[in-house]
């Protein structure tokens, strides 16, 4: 199914084909969502046929020794690398490959509260130092002695009782449901809720999965919401930068899905459920009265209940014998996320509610502006040198009165080509304004205020997502749903 998606126009871009095995992102996070927020509006009966189409596995058979159980419900999502239902069409398309591979790509420890009032993501890196129990080869059949490795091969090794174990020692939480599902039910399950929007502060384009996105906001189909999760090579950051995304277009999906109407909408709701169980393999406890209690306690559910994080790394090229490059968690600070996870306590600090604000490429603090008024009213020139020093922009503090040719009916920046990506990061400030180049003017913006109602919106550089770097060095952040997912 194809979502119409309109997107900023941009010119064509040639795209080179290149052969390698894909690596998708998100694919269950926002199937997850919807699941235990929908059921609220839905009938016992409608969601029992839904369980019946659930494809079962036995995630903790003959599993000893296991974290004891807390106050709260923890659910280990994992992707699997299958594309079995995709078309060849859309795996030309969005460049998936034709080959799948008997592994994990993406892996989510969701965690939600006793009260049902709050669910807390990690996302724990596939590339994440382990030493893998003993445990029975399930390719051969011989028993292995524990061995380091990368979490993601614990699936392919051991299955799904090997990756729980290896995921429930590296984080000492215990597991008590386990998703897993291919990216076919992914791309449906956007197509369903009509698409979803992601923001970015820059083009983003990576000729690997295709993803080619101008800055700003677009609304992705099923396709190119798969491209945006899964892509590596847009920066240093590879697999840490793409979970960054996943958060994001995870607390996306939340605020659609809560905004839509589509979870108090029982036809809605089983079309969009049916379209995500039928590739979803759920363990035998994971059932209909499991989605039902859920939905019913979550009825107030919204992206400000939810909330992000990333596991603090102390080395991401930490060198292995035969593994080559893995990361290495940073224990401390590691220990002390999951225990609050088993202690069912927030993540995220309260924070006070945050303004709407615009996010740009270039700081405003770095963005030098001198206003003039063009207009009759009297200390607009002022008023708007205030409002932008107020949102960070370096004003001169001196507005003037534009004269002769300046007087216009529209606000107009003037900017040197030099300093474009800054001309663009004040432009979102002043809604309506037009660019103008003035070649030789120099590093100062040139703001002549032609409009009488001009507003001046709050702005703020980058995103609010945790980036790389921060968790390169370990630390410890956390960001909530409505921070994450596009003003």
């Amino acid at each position: 199914m194809s979502v119409p998606v309109r997107r900023a126009p941009r010119p064509a871009r040639p795209r080179r084909s290149r052969s390698r095995r894909p690596r998708w992102g998100l694919r269950v996070a926002a199937g997850l969502s919807v699941l235990t927020l929908g059921v609220s509006g839905v009938g016992h009966a409608v969601v029992s046929e839904l369980d019946t189409g659930v494809r079962r596995v036995d995630p903790f058979a003959g599993l000893t020794d296991r974290p004891d159980s807390a106050k709260g419900l923890n659910l280990l999502v994992v992707g699997t690398d299958s594309r079995k239902n995709v078309s060849a069409e859309d795996r030309k398309k969005y460049r998936l490959g034709n080959n799948d591979c008997d592994c994990t790509d993406t892996m989510l420890m969701v965690h939600l509260s006793g009260d049902h009032k709050r669910a807390s993501v990690v996302s724990l890196p596939r590339d994440s130092y382990v030493r893998l129990p003993a445990h029975t080869d399930r390719q051969t059949g011989k028993r292995k002695p524990a061995q380091p490795a990368k979490l993601n091969s614990a699936y392919t090794l051991g299955g799904p009782q090997l990756t729980v174990r290896a995921v429930e020692r590296l984080t000492k939480v215990h597991v008590d449901h386990y998703l897993e599902v291919d990216f076919t039910s992914f791309m449906r399950t956007v197509d369903v809720l009509g698409g979803v929007r992601v923001c970015t502060v820059r083009p983003l384009k990576d000729d690997y999965s295709g993803l080619d996105l101008p800055a700003g906001s677009s609304d992705l189909n099923g396709g190119e919401a798969l491209q945006y999760v899964r892509a590596r090579h847009l920066d240093g950051a590879s697999d840490l930068g793409r979970m960054k995304r996943q958060q994001r277009f995870l607390a996306s999906v939340i605020a659609k899905a809560t905004d839509s109407g589509v979870l108090m909408n029982p036809v809605k709701f089983n079309r969009l459920a049916s379209t995500l169980l039928s590739s979803v393999r759920a363990d035998h406890g994971f059932g209909s009265d499991q989605m039902i209690a859920l939905g019913r306690a979550m009825r107030g559910f919204t992206p400000s209940s939810s909330e992000f994080a990333s596991v603090p790394l102390s080395d991401t090229d930490y060198r292995v014998g035969n593994l080559g490059s893995t990361v290495r968690w940073d224990s401390e600070k590691s220990a002390a996320l999951f225990q609050r996870l088993r202690e069912d306590r927030p993540l995220a600090q309260k924070k006070p509610k945050r303004k709407k604000t615009v996010p740009v490429q270039v700081s405003p603090q770095q963005v030098r502006v001198r206003v003039e008024n063009a207009t009759e009213k009297a200390g607009l020139g002022r008023e708007v040198d205030n409002r932008l020093r107020g949102t960070g922009f370096a004003t001169t503090g001196t507005p003037g009165n534009a004269e002769g040719d300046d007087q216009a009916k529209h606000t107009v920046i003037h900017y040197d080509p030099r300093w474009e990506r800054s001309a663009h990061s004040l432009a979102a400030a002043l809604p309506d304004a037009r660019l103008k180049k003035a070649k030789g003017q120099g590093q100062v913006m040139r703001v002549v205020v032609g409009e009488q109602g001009q507003r001046v919106r709050a702005v703020r550089a980058g995103d609010p997502v945790l980036d790389a770097g921060t968790m390169q060095n370990g630390g410890f952040s956390t960001v909530t749903g409505d921070e994450a997912a596009c003003d």
